[in-house]
């Protein structure tokens, strides 16, 4: 099996849709020589920031010298982005091998009654690979909610961490935030730690969570302090813009701290990254120290992320696919210096297109709509509709790399193009941007 031939067993896969539950992926893991059982684990959920939390979490252990596994989704591009050994992805031929190491074992599941999900294969490759690497953590991203998810078979992590709580998937964890956070605070176990960035209600049903497991929560707005934060052009790795952030975490200070990325948003992560940081430290004796904490978050990268490519106008991408996220993309933006705004936007229809436009139409000069390479994008061209209340020109063009041709002509040298939405289609863009580069 080559690696598009390994793609497409588990794209074959995605029929099965979504479906929530462990006892797949125990069964799964069970004839996989439980490997989940033999690694340390950082479980890290929310609806926002919790792939970027994750990136931060596992830079710091890094730095400090842990042979560290990071398990994330969905990807941008390639498959291979999910698996990370001490920032490096896994190489197309090991991904091959690693599904034709778990398929037999997804089919003696499936010959009992009910097949392994794509996503549960992913993730019991994860587990399998960060084995094999000899990894001494693993820092695992939830795939969606947390209590039923794949990921949540870890028995007893060493800290559950959830971000924040939003509006998203909702048909799936339920029609409220109290629903959601739930769902979400059931990667929490008896006995654990926990560490959250949520607040209101959402962090109430957290609470309430950790009082009925007898476990101990850190809420990052009791235990952290942002002493200062601005914006830095790059300073000390040579790595583009970022920020200069100084925080005070359980008392502990940590001054001067750059982070490659951008907006508000990202402070709170780093904050809560920090968090998880002293707690591994104080209660599992781990030895992260500022130093490690400075080196680690200074190298994270974190594609789409209000990814910025020094081109003129400058190209910017960013994964906002619900209101959350749209709300917190927008605030970064008001943190950047340029004169316009074109938008590139696409989608999903299952999520709440008519929130995030409200969200980022305004502040463009024009948009251009376009559709995400997902069925799950039905009438994407009613986004087009949404954004023409807001009477801004509205461009619709269904290819991607056509509309991103089409933003950037728009476009002045002082000028901002933005790709923002759907997952698939930021990944998709980016690939049409390097050859818009090249070609420049």
């Amino acid at each position: 099996m080559d690696y598009r031939e390994a793609v497409d067993y588990l794209e074959s896969r995605g029929r099965l849709g979504v479906n929530l539950g462990l006892e797949r992926i125990r069964r799964l893991l069970r004839r996989l020589g439980d490997p989940h059982l033999t690694l340390p684990v950082v479980h890290v959920g929310g609806t926002n920031g919790k792939g970027s939390t994750a990136a931060m979490v596992a830079g710091i252990l890094e730095a400090a010298g842990y042979r560290t596994g990071l398990f994330t989704s969905p990807h941008l591009e390639s498959y291979t982005e999910r698996y990370l050994v001490d920032g490096r992805p896994v190489s197309e031929g090991d991904f091959a091998r690693l599904v034709e190491r778990v398929r037999p074992a997804a089919e003696a599941v499936a010959a009992e009654g009910e097949e392994p999900t794509e996503f549960e294969i992913l993730t019991a490759m994860a587990w399998v690979y960060f084995r094999e690497l000899g990894a001494e953590v693993a820092v695992m991203e939830v795939g969606m909610g947390g209590e039923h998810d794949a990921t949540n078979a870890v028995p007893q992590p060493l800290v559950s961490v959830i971000t924040n709580v939003g509006h998203d998937h909702l048909e799936y964890l339920g029609p409220t935030v109290e629903a959601v956070a739930r769902t979400k605070a059931g990667i929490i176990k008896p006995g654990g730690y926990a560490v959250t960035a949520a607040e209101g209600r959402a962090r109430e049903v957290i609470e309430e969570r950790c009082r009925e497991a007898g476990a101990r929560l850190f809420a990052v707005q009791d235990e952290t302090q942002v002493r200062e934060a601005r914006s830095a052009p790059g300073e000390g790795n040579g790595s583009g813009p970022g920020q200069l952030i100084s925080l005070a975490v359980m008392g502990r200070e940590y001054p001067g701290l750059f982070l490659p990325l951008l907006g508000p948003h990202q402070v709170v992560n780093a904050a809560t990254a920090v968090l998880v940081a002293e707690v591994l430290n104080r209660y599992h004796g781990y030895r992260l120290g500022p130093e490690a904490v400075a080196r680690g978050l200074a190298a994270v990268r974190w594609p789409g992320r209000l990814e910025l490519w020094p081109t003129r106008p400058v190209l910017a991408f960013d994964v906002a696919h619900n209101p959350d996220a749209a709300f917190s993309l927008r605030r970064a933006l008001e943190t950047l210096a340029y004169r316009r705004l074109v938008l590139v936007i696409g989608l999903l229809a299952d999520k709440d297109r008519e929130a995030v436009v409200d969200r980022l139409v305004p502040p463009a000069a024009a948009v251009v709509v376009t559709r995400p390479l997902s069925p799950r994008a039905g009438d994407w061209e009613k986004v087009a509709e949404l954004a023409a209340a807001y009477g801004r020109p509205v461009h619709v063009e269904p290819e991607i790399g056509k509309a991103l041709d089409l933003a950037m002509g728009l476009a002045e040298e002082q000028d901002l193009v933005l790709v923002t939405g759907s997952f698939y289609l930021v990944g998709a863009a980016r690939a049409a941007g390097r050859d818009l580069v090249i070609r420049a």
